[in-house]
């Protein structure tokens, strides 16, 4: 398995970070090790004093295909979920100002979690309204219709 990411997706959260928006997508990866399993302790790596989450969007994808159509994207998966991406803040920045990749910042272990999925069918995709709470209080909010790449 492997968990293909598009950074830089949200206008106002690239701004925020001070990144310029992208002309095409950002695309990076995290391995199965990323994703953090509910029997798993989670620990933040010794090697950082910045981690910062963000909720997603996850689409579970069914079927192989390139270059395909966005009027069949719809045939390519029919489950999704939320997750949430961790991300070791203080060292992607050191990492992006000296050109390297983010992998070290992104894909550390159980830096994924990914909720449990549910059909797609019948959803409106490209207009999905999602919240993440922390100890009962809205930390996140979004719609898929925010994305630059949809």
């Amino acid at each position: 398995m492997k968990i293909i990411c598009i950074g830089r997706n949200y206008t106002e959260h690239a701004q925020e970070l001070g990144n310029e928006i992208p002309e095409e997508p950002v695309i990076f990866m995290k391995p199965d090790s990323a994703i953090f399993r509910q029997r798993d302790a989670f620990y933040i790596p010794d090697w950082t004093n910045d981690v910062h989450y963000e909720l997603e969007v996850v689409i579970k994808l069914n079927r192989l295909g390139k270059n395909i159509e966005s009027k069949f994207a719809h045939k390519y998966y029919s489950e999704v979920t939320v997750g949430i991406d961790f991300t070791a803040r203080d060292v992607q920045t050191r990492l992006k100002q000296k050109g390297l990749p983010w992998e070290k910042a992104k894909a550390f272990d159980q830096s994924a979690v990914v909720g449990e999925y549910v059909s797609a069918e019948g959803l409106e995709i490209e207009n999905l309204d999602f919240e993440l709470y922390r100890n009962g209080k809205l930390a996140q909010q979004g719609n898929t219709s925010q994305m630059i790449y949809s």
